[in-house]
């Protein structure tokens, strides 16, 4: 079993990551340190991590601003904090903002990894006891019909800018492995929810609009389905990875909870409805069907036996009690929603953090 004195996050300050950072430094077998690189675009919010950063900063959590596009930025914090391993969640991960506008998606999701592996390669000159993980989709598949699973033997086959940018990542974090040596492993989840998510995204964006009385917008007949995992199995599922996992392996990690769209929206609207003590037809009357978006995969859907018979990992939250964590948190912190939907995040980070910027 692997363990590592200093663990670098790529994207910390987003919202697998931070969730992962929360995780790691609350394991009691884990006393190292972990080391917090975050260009903090739209989606990275350092708020996310106060509780961490008032436990565990100067001691075991460190924060880096830096853009992952910058090798130089990147070696020089591999130069000052030595990291034994890498996980790599840093991204553009939304698939709309990657139809309006790929070049980013490319520049950070493949030459942002191709930085961070040639950074390892020369920090790494003795790759005993190291590892480099990278945090994929399950979008690179494609699309699925309506049975069967993605396993890890699974081809290609993207159909977005965004798809398009993680399956070449991939391949790069693959390549590097069998070509130079270096200590690999990948993972591909399905969608993650959970709290902390940036308001974007289809679980926090239906809570939000349900408090506000706007519309709920649901993509063609609502009828695509989605596997879903609480962010915190993701995050141990990556633990059992970083300790156990079989280098140049690549493992799947799904939810096993596969929803339509609009039975999710509707499950979302009784949730709330039973917090707020309105009807849930209310919030029902919000749903707004809007035209679908182009290359719209129909189906995701992950087998996970792989991690679970090799590394014990399973899931602990089922959708249901997840849904309920979910609701229940952002229903409890409405000043964290505020701000990030306002934009006031921005003035929030500079007068916080800006002497680190």
């Amino acid at each position: 079993m692997r363990s590592f004195n200093t663990v670098l996050v790529t994207g910390g300050a987003g919202f697998i990551g931070c969730n992962f950072i929360r995780y790691a430094l609350g394991r009691e077998s884990f006393k190292g340190r972990v080391v917090n690189l975050d260009a903090l675009s739209y989606a990275g919010n350092l708020e996310s991590l106060q509780d961490v950063e008032a436990g565990f900063g100067g001691k075991r959590y460190f924060f880096e601003r830096a853009d992952i596009r910058d090798l130089q930025a990147v070696c020089s914090v591999f130069d000052r904090y030595q990291p034994q391993a890498v996980v790599h969640f840093a991204a553009e991960s939304h698939v709309d903002r990657s139809i309006l506008g790929p070049r980013t998606f490319i520049e950070t999701n493949i030459i942002g990894t191709f930085n961070l592996l040639e950074a390892a390669r020369a920090a790494w000159k003795d790759q005993e006891g190291k590892l480099f993980h990278h945090v994929s989709t399950d979008e690179v598949y494609g699309s699925l019909g309506g049975h069967g699973r993605f396993t890890e033997s699974s081809p290609y086959d993207p159909h977005s800018p965004y798809s398009a940018s993680k399956a070449s990542s991939d391949h790069l974090v693959m390549a590097c492995g069998n070509t130079y040596g270096l200590p690999v492993t990948l993972s591909n989840c399905s969608n993650n929810y959970g709290p902390y998510q940036f308001p974007e995204k289809l679980i926090p964006l239906m809570v939000l609009n349900m408090l506000e009385g706007k519309p709920l917008p649901v993509y063609g007949d609502g009828r695509n389905i989605r596997d879903w995992l609480y962010v915190q199995d993701h995050a141990a599922a990556i633990w059992s990875i970083l300790e156990s996992g079989i280098l140049l392996e690549k493992y799947n990690i799904g939810g096993e909870n596969e929803w339509e769209n609009i039975a999710l929206v509707r499950e979302l609207c009784r949730k709330v409805a039973v917090r707020t003590g309105k009807p849930a037809q209310y919030y029902e009357k919000l749903i707004t069907y809007v035209q679908d978006r182009p290359g719209h995969d129909r189906r995701y859907a992950l087998d996970c036996s792989k991690i679970k018979k090799e590394l014990g990992w399973t899931q602990a939250v089922k959708l249901p009690e997840g849904l309920d964590l979910t609701v229940d948190w952002y229903l409890r912190n409405p000043t964290w929603c505020n701000r990030v939907k306002s934009g006031d995040y921005r003035e929030w980070m500079q007068a916080n953090y800006g002497s680190r910027s």
